[in-house]
């Protein structure tokens, strides 16, 4: 079979990852493209582009390429994404599972071996048996509400499955920064940081006009 093209995303990315990417999506869009080099590089980023263009693989395909690496693990929580719409999350929830099983099938098919990452989503009406799954053997990639999160913060269980993230996504953040519910959802990001440690921080929006002004609140104090 011949070689893949790569199209030019981070030299940090997994090759097959770039190359899977450019097979099934051709170029970056250019949010993707603006966002990707900061990303892959560590930095907190504020990505905000208009529905549809493609903020949601903009914010989890580094995380992929890294778990395709190895320097993300597939067990335990490594990416949390947390969005204060329901059924948002458990649409990104699906939205993963397509493209997880593409790369399955593309690394097999190029010889290689992609993770297999568990995708999980919380909410308050998550069964209790699936709540005590996520516990015992917690997703790679979480997807949840800011009263959910809160809620995790505040139970020995959660705090154990939340100490391992390394990303955490913020969606739709111009929803609720400036408001009570993202006053309590930037505490529970501080309080995130003092269990896990140092993460990167990537909110999304569809609009930047309000991010811009509140985005501080999400930062951690060193940045």
């Amino acid at each position: 079979m011949p070689e893949p093209s790569i199209p030019a995303l981070p030299d940090s990315f997994h090759p097959l990852v770039s190359a899977w990417f450019a097979e099934r999506f051709g170029e970056p869009t250019p949010v993707q493209a603006a966002a990707w080099p900061a990303i892959a590089s560590g930095e907190h980023v504020l990505a905000s582009a208009p529905t549809g263009s493609g903020k949601t693989l903009t914010a989890f395909l580094d995380a992929l390429s890294r778990f395709a690496s190895g320097s993300l693990p597939p067990e335990g929580l490594s990416v949390l994404y947390v969005s204060p719409l329901k059924a948002l999350n458990e649409d990104v929830r699906l939205n993963l599972l397509g493209p997880l099983r593409e790369l399955s099938a593309f690394f097999t098919a190029h010889g290689g071996s992609f993770p297999k990452i568990r995708v999980a989503s919380r909410s308050g009406d998550t069964p209790q048996s699936e709540r005590r799954s996520m516990a015992s053997k917690p997703p790679a990639i979480l997807c949840t509400t800011p009263e959910s999160l809160s809620i995790l913060l505040a139970s020995r269980s959660g705090l154990a499955v939340l100490s391992t993230v390394r990303l955490l996504i913020l969606d739709e953040v111009h929803a609720v920064l400036g408001t009570k519910r993202g006053s309590a959802l930037a505490c529970a990001v501080g309080r995130l940081a003092l269990l896990a440690g140092e993460f990167q921080r990537v909110a999304l929006s569809a609009t930047v006009r309000r991010s811009e002004e509140h985005t501080s609140e999400l930062q951690s104090p060193n940045t």
